[in-house]
């Protein structure tokens, strides 16, 4: 490797070696980090990464002052030897020039409006934030950065997500995974094993570690009090809608007001940082929504909103975005679906099956009628429901309730029961346990159930419900249950259209029958490679432990341990234990509505799995199955489905359905199963204006629109304007200008290895996406694809134009590890002229002849490096290394230099030689260049003194001063400074010469 310079040695201990300085120690090179004192220096391996930090103590060992040693003229490389180097250092990058100290050292790219909440973030002295952008915007990626820039900067300690426990182990893989945060899980299944590994009296938590908690198991108060007394200082609440309560009654209640007594803990410690994840902060109630607003300013409980002064506040701490709005602000970088294409298919009962239905729907009127009391009445209303309800699921979910016992007989009071009945037969908007909702809720009358009237029943009533379950037990299968063989037709048509699909059941004994009978008829006659199914199927319930839906949807989406790939058509089966929270954008882009739920929201939730941020095709597709002479699909439709279909078609705004919605739909149900003796009944008539039922859905429908139009116009009067577009757009350009650009990183990674022997091919179906063979790559580079991708990875490897990848292939960003691990690879062959010749596609110096240059040019790569100094909420000020690399040039001479505005440095990268140059030339015009480098250093520093200032400027920037109503400012911090360290690195030199013409001269008459 070429030596560097080195001057005089420092050992006496004193603070010689700054942040951001370069030793030499150990026999090689390295730069100073910031946790270092005079007893210890923490050091970086210069090209090295964060795995390879070392401490030195300077009193027992060596450390040197060091300088880059300059190129050697002998080391001449090609045309694209400058842009291959500049490249992989940039790419190499950790800790970054640009206004966020946590980019570079994460593994997602952000699109830039998903910097508006990190933006609003850091002009906040303590950060309070409702994020409640739309489903699949990106949520966690925006909650997530604002968490990372925190813990980088030293603004924050520590962090604690607080979540559901089915979606705290997803938490913990994206904080690692994309922002390289670890955090231990704190669940009821885990929390003996942290108590156990504690020291005697102390906490399981610690204010500076990271954690993802289990919100309903620490809200007890066994541990609560503990959990708020030793809280980091930055909490994340995911799903936060969840955590307020109303003036309503039921055990709901109860969960979320232990849930906002937490919370508003929480919230009282006036310097603890509380990010509120949601996509739906408004359900419709005020009071929720603005005990929420009061977590993060106690004002917005009961200011005006209607007001100017209001907003404004409410501005502060609120950021709301339609996908609308984000494709209107951001355009190119929306980077999720363009459209989702929604359709009914529709199919009609098998006779059978409708003789069952209309013998269901007599057995529920006469066991309600025949009641004793209001309390038996409601009890057999929820049980002939819930009996009702399965039979639309499915002839499974029938048998399995009429065998299961009615939670809604323990209930004491009419209005217990329709509490219970309610959580248990319908879909309410206040259900947020939809992952434990997915069991058969039971009917009363179930022989052998432990009721003092199940034993009242006489032979009669027996030998019907045992009549019922054998009449539902001989309609399985596709023969006579035509909506399961609507469905086989429907997933075969998605499959053959590229798709693949995710199918939500409302209840687990129908997932489980979908599962089989759909298993059965994709891959009759059909076989795949290697002995396997065609097409894979596979079923997600609440049956399943949080740990084992995130195994059992790896089996279908990622390689085996065994390295084979997953396979390319799959379905997944699942109930709405999936239909919150958890990302299957990669793997699915298709959804089919098996149960119609009876809760629109349901379905926004359902078809928000695939319809996300990452999903890489551009038009997903949702269908609804419904029985065209089903009575009940016919009510769910019209009342509630269609028109919230109509209303988000209109404005673009998924709307809560209101709270009479109930009401409503037991009033028409109550007309359909209680009118009489007929044993058809008819959709035409149900809902006529004449009939209550018909005046109650026409006044649902009005409610509803008018909440739609009160949610169009709080959008905009409340629309995110503390962060507008120019001013994002000016960061951004700031980080591409330190980071480089994703057009840079697919240049670089698909270039650098077809110079290092692999063999480039086409992606199918991603025209900037290509696939690589790494048989021939060089041995480092190869190892590190097996230990990066596993050891049978998909071969030739898949390159990704996309933010993230299927396991086992490479997105093409600047943080994927296989990316970073060929920049690593570049950069250090590039600085070892010891290695092969093959292995260095990228050399430090050039000499090319080019129609690009009228006259010589010479450009310089030079890497800067500088100390910040940020200071923090507490005053301290905190110690942190940049570097930046940049491009200059200059024209003529190099006593003379005539210095290029940057884009025209820049430009010379993508100079291509028309000429070859003769080898002795070249190297003589490198000696020359070099030889005058010492001439030309005054300008660098000086360049380097603007770079300094420019970063002041953006950091300056980013945390500029966010007045609030009452005219105070905001984040009033001094001593923030950023100061050039040591001289600059030139590490490369590129010469371009013009083309000579036949008169002996150059293009412009200047002497060769």
């Amino acid at each position: 490797m070429t030596p560097p310079t080195t001057a005089a040695p420092a050992r006496d201990g004193s603070r010689e070696f700054a942040v951001g300085s370069l030793v030499h120690a150990r026999g090689r090179e390295w730069v100073v980090l910031p946790d270092s004192t005079p007893e210890l220096l923490v050091l970086r391996p210069l090209g090295g990464t964060e795995d390879d930090i070392a401490g030195v103590l300077p009193a027992l060992e060596e450390v040197e002052h060091a300088r880059f040693a300059p190129p050697s003229p002998s080391d001449l490389g090609d045309q694209a030897a400058a842009g291959l180097l500049r490249s992989a250092l940039r790419i190499g990058f950790r800790s970054s020039a640009g206004p966020f100290r946590s980019l570079a050292g994460i593994s997602v790219e952000p699109r830039p409006y998903q910097l508006v909440p990190l933006l609003m973030a850091l002009r906040q002295e303590t950060v309070r934030l409702l994020i409640a952008d739309d489903v699949g915007i990106g949520k966690t990626v925006e909650s997530g950065l604002i968490a990372a820039e925190l813990l980088a900067q030293g603004d924050a300690r520590g962090l604690v997500v607080l979540c559901s426990p089915a979606l705290a182990e997803q938490w913990r893989a994206e904080l690692r995974g994309k922002f390289g945060i670890d955090a231990e899980l704190v669940l009821a299944s885990t929390i003996g094993r942290l108590e156990r590994s504690r020291l005697y009296g102390q906490s399981v938590f610690r204010p500076d570690r990271n954690y993802v908690v289990s919100t309903d198991f620490i809200k007890s108060p066994r541990h609560r009090d503990d959990f708020i007394k030793n809280c980091p200082d930055l909490v994340i609440v995911d799903e936060a809608h969840t955590c307020v309560a109303d003036t309503g009654q039921g055990g709901a209640r109860q969960q979320r007001q232990q849930r906002y007594t937490l919370l508003r803990a929480l919230a009282d410690d006036p310097n603890r940082h509380l990010l509120l994840v949601t996509a739906t902060p408004h359900s419709g109630k005020e009071e929720p929504f603005r005990n929420l607003l009061g977590l993060l300013d106690e004002r917005l409980e009961t200011i005006s909103l209607d007001r100017q002064a209001g907003r404004d506040l409410l501005a502060q701490h609120f950021v709301q975005r339609r996908r609308a709005d984000i494709r209107d602000d951001f355009r190119e970088d929306a980077n999720f679906p363009s459209d989702r294409k929604s359709r009914e298919d529709d199919y009609t009962l098998h006779p059978d099956y409708r003789r069952l239905l209309d013998e269901v729907i007599s057995y529920a009127r006469e066991t309600i009628r025949s009641a004793d009391g209001a309390l038996q009445q409601r009890i057999r209303w929820w049980s002939a429901l819930a009996l009702l309800r399965a039979l639309g699921s499915s002839p499974a979910a029938v048998r399995k309730t009429l065998h299961t016992r009615a939670g809604v007989q323990d209930a004491d009071s009419v209005t217990e029961a329709d509490a219970i009945g309610s959580r248990t037969v319908t879909d309410p908007a206040d259900d947020e346990a939809a992952e434990s909702a997915d069991a058969v809720p039971g009917a009363l009358l179930a022989p052998g159930a432990a009721d003092p009237d199940a034993a009242a029943l006489g032979e009669e009533d027996r030998a019907r419900l045992l009549a019922m379950a054998e009449a539902a037990e001989a309609l399985k299968g596709p023969a006579k249950d035509r909506k399961l063989k609507q469905l086989i037709d429907t997933v075969k048509e998605l499959l053959a259209e590229g798709y693949n699909p995710i199918v939500f059941c409302r209840f687990i004994s129908t997932a489980e029958y979908v599962k089989e009978h759909l298993d059965a008829a994709l891959n009759k006659g059909r076989k795949g490679t290697a002995g396997k199914k065609a097409y894979a199927v596979e079923a997600v319930t609440g049956e399943l432990s949080p740990d084992q839906r995130v195994a059992r949807i790896a089996a279908l989406t990622e390689e085996d341990e065994d390295g084979e790939a997953p396979p390319e058509r799959r379905v997944l089966v699942a109930t709405d234990c999936l239909s919150e929270g958890v990302n299957l954008q990669e793997s699915f882009d298709a959804v089919v509505h098996y149960d119609l739920a009876w809760n629109p929201t349901r379905h926004e939730q359902r078809e928000g799995r695939v319809d996300r941020f990452g999903q890489r095709r551009d038009v997903v597709k949702a269908v609804t199955l419904y029985g065209s002479d089903n009575a009940i699909d016919g009510i769910v439709l019209d009342v509630l489905l269609r028109k919230h279909a109509r209303i988000r078609k209109a404005t673009g705004i998924s709307v809560p359905v209101p709270d009479s919605s109930e009401n409503v739909m037991q009033a028409v149900l109550e007309g359909l199963i209680l009118r009489g003796e007929r044993p058809q009944y008819e959709q035409e008539g149900l809902f006529a204006v004449e009939s209550a039922a018909g005046r109650q859905t026409a006044e649902l429908h009005q409610a509803w629109q008018s909440a739609a139009e009160r949610e169009t116009a709080s959008r905009s009067r409340y629309a995110q304007n503390a962060i507008k577009r120019e001013e994002v757009a000016k960061e951004v350009a700031e980080v591409r200008a330190s980071l480089g650009t994703g057009e840079e990183v697919r240049r670089f990674t698909r270039h650098a290895l077809t110079a290092l022997r692999g063999v480039p091919g086409p992606l199918p179906g991603e025209p900037d996406g290509f696939t690589m063979n790494s048989e021939a790559l060089p041995a480092p580079l190869r190892d590190a694809f097996t230990t990066l991708l596993g050891p049978r990875h998909p071969r030739p490897v898949a390159f990704h134009d996309a933010p993230t990848a299927p396991r086992g292939e490479v997105a093409l960003t600047r943080t994927d590890p296989v990316v970073a691990s060929v920049a690593r690879f570049v950069l250090d062959a590039a600085l070892d002229d010891q290695m092969d010749q093959w292995q260095r596609p990228a050399r430090r110096c050039g000499v090319v002849r080019t129609t690009a240059v009228a006259k010589r040019t010479t450009l310089l790569l030079v890497r800067y490096r500088f100390q910040l100094s940020l200071p923090g909420r507490d005053g301290v000020l905190r110690q942190q290394l940049a570097e930046d690399a940049r491009l200059l040039a200059f024209r003529g001479a190099a006593a003379n230099p005539d210095w290029l505005p940057e884009d025209e440095a820049v430009a010379l990268l993508e100079a291509r030689a028309s000429q070859n140059t003769d080898r002795a030339l070249a190297q003589e015009r490198i000696e020359g260049v070099l030889g005058s480098l010492e001439s030309l250093m005054p300008t660098l520093e000086e360049r380097g003194e603007q770079l300094a200032a420019r970063l002041l400027d953006s950091h300056r920037r980013v945390r500029g001063a966010f007045r609030d109503v009452r005219g105070a400012t905001g984040p009033a911090r001094r001593g923030l400074r950023v100061d050039v360290q040591g001289r600059p690195d030139v590490l490369g030199v590129y010469h371009y010469l013009p083309v000579p013409v036949l008169d002996g001269t150059t293009t412009n008459g200047e002497a060769r």
